[in-house]
């Protein structure tokens, strides 16, 4: 793949973009709009991605922080990062019908924590502070998980009994980086057990994989992505210890700088995994304008994995929410309901 003397080039990683999970949480806000009409509340970003959101706002979905926030007789949809089960009494304190787009290996993780939790180990949660994964699966078990934020974090760990101590793993961090966090823990904890199945997930693995090929080779990597993405952020982590000379995150192809490509022939590009295509193709164009217009395919797996649409969708869930304000008593869904949003 070696360029040759001034040509310019882009090496386009493959795979990149929405993994199963979140092409599943974003149509199944559609799907929930087509089949019940706006508004359709969803607590948080149903994925980190700005251009997304804004997309389904436009369609008529209402974003929240917090469960609170949604009127009686509505429907919430909570979000692909998934979340505790506080989370899901305060929806039916609330007299909500509720939608689950948690990607199903954010689930995965999420039944590991309630089964070493029962069996009574103490569960290290490698994971960033304040993520909303992490979040979620820190609340299945509060009394047993404490999290380690990288290897950094190993030093002030204390568990009950070294001999039942087990790691699981935010689903979206560098496999890099989470390997030398655990390897810390081993050397801190030799018994520690390991989940029974790699939990961080197919597509964070193979974008960052795509990447550390293209790294070596392109002198500037562009990463599509929000900045509260966080398999978006690793990739421009990757991408530095993989060799790139920079590496850039952004959400749209008018924030590249064109300084940036001051003395580049090789530009990687790839995004994240809640990232649509179609910006990916804004960059290729604005790249193309400016004589990057040869583009090499970098393929480091192929991805087939698909995911169902969640159970609930196939069923009336206006119903089922008015039901619940006429069973608890409280002002109706018909009252609750604003305009759906035209901007």
């Amino acid at each position: 793949m070696t360029a040759s003397p001034g040509r310019r080039r882009v090496l386009l990683a493959a795979p990149r973009g929405y993994c199963a999970g979140v092409d599943r949480a974003v149509i199944a806000v559609e799907k929930a709009l087509e089949q019940y009409g706006a508004p359709v509340y969803v607590r948080h970003e149903i994925v980190h991605n700005k251009y997304v959101v804004q997309t389904l706002e436009k369609k008529g979905a209402v974003f929240v922080e917090r469960t609170e926030e949604v009127p009686p007789g509505n429907i919430v949809m909570f979000s692909a990062h998934g979340v505790a089960p506080v989370v899901h009494e305060e929806a039916a304190r609330g007299k909500l019908a509720t939608i689950d787009a948690t990607c199903p290996l954010v689930t995965k993780v999420h039944k590991e924590a309630v089964r070493f939790a029962d069996e009574d180990y103490d569960i290290l949660l490698i994971g960033h502070e304040g993520h909303e994964e992490v979040i979620g699966t820190s609340g299945e078990a509060p009394d047993h998980i404490q999290l380690v934020d990288g290897p950094a974090d190993v030093a002030k760990v204390e568990v009950r009994d070294p001999s039942r101590v087990v790691w699981l793993s935010q689903t979206t961090l560098s496999v890099d980086e989470t390997m030398e966090t655990v390897d810390a823990l081993k050397e801190k904890f030799p018994q520690l057990i390991s989940p029974p199945s790699d939990d961080i997930c197919y597509a964070t693995q193979n974008r960052q994989l795509a990447v550390k090929q293209m790294g070596a080779e392109a002198e500037l990597v562009i990463v599509v992505g929000s900045r509260n993405s966080s398999n978006s952020v690793r990739l421009v982590e990757v991408a530095k210890i993989a060799g790139a000379r920079a590496a850039y995150l952004v959400d749209f192809a008018s924030e590249i700088d064109e300084a940036w490509l001051e003395g580049v022939t090789t530009v990687g590009v790839t995004s994240g995994a809640s990232v649509p295509e179609v910006l990916v193709e804004e960059v290729l164009g604005w790249l193309g304008e400016r004589g990057y217009g040869d583009v090499e395919l970098v393929k480091a797996a192929d991805e087939h994995i698909t995911f169902s649409l969640p159970k609930e969708l196939r069923r009336d869930l206006r119903e089922e929410a008015a039901a619940l304000v006429a069973e608890r008593g409280g002002s109706g869904a018909a009252e609750a309901r604003p305009a759906a949003s035209t901007e």
